[in-house]
């Protein structure tokens, strides 16, 4: 799996936390994140052989600093247009209300909706497509259909190519 897809995941996680658990210190909760997930990884690898014993972490790796200054521009940039994007989503969701979406599903398309309308260097194609593959990774078995519809709908009225960069 590429780092920008696994940066991407990272970033729909936070997403999912913060949405149901909204931080007053936006700084302190992605540095806490940040290092949850090295702690995750770290005991994923290590943890048998060295149970009991305190654990000091290595520092980050070239990979887990490079996943990070992608997905944090991502997460600070949904935030930041929540609103925007959410009454996107609204708009083409057919005969589903935005309340009842599952909040893995919520903050997929929020992630990606923000990169189709923010980002001009990922092709809109590339967006939904990294959304669809996620949503089904992290929710439902019908969760790449639906994400890929209403995204889909958005695309259409992007003003910009959807195979390329601007």
């Amino acid at each position: 799996m590429g780092r920008r897809r696994e940066a991407r995941e990272r970033a729909v996680q936070f997403l999912f936390q913060f949405d149901l658990n909204p931080a007053d210190d936006l700084d302190q909760a992605l540095q806490e994140f940040w290092e949850s997930q090295r702690q995750a990884a770290w005991a994923e690898d290590k943890a048998p052989a060295h149970w009991g014993e305190p654990v000091t972490l290595p520092p980050p790796t070239p990979e887990e600093l490079e996943e990070r200054q992608f997905a944090e521009p991502l997460i600070r940039g949904v935030i930041e247009h929540r609103d925007e994007i959410d009454a996107l989503i609204r708009k083409y969701l057919k005969n589903w209300d935005f309340n009842r979406l599952a909040v893995v599903d919520r903050n997929v398309m929020r992630l990606a909706v923000y990169e189709m309308l923010h980002r001009e260097d990922i092709p809109p194609v590339v967006s939904i497509n990294e959304a669809v593959d996620i949503a089904k990774k992290f929710s439902t078995a019908d969760s790449g259909k639906f994400v890929n519809g209403v995204l889909d709908r958005i695309r259409a009225e992007l003003m910009r190519p959807a195979r390329t960069v601007k």
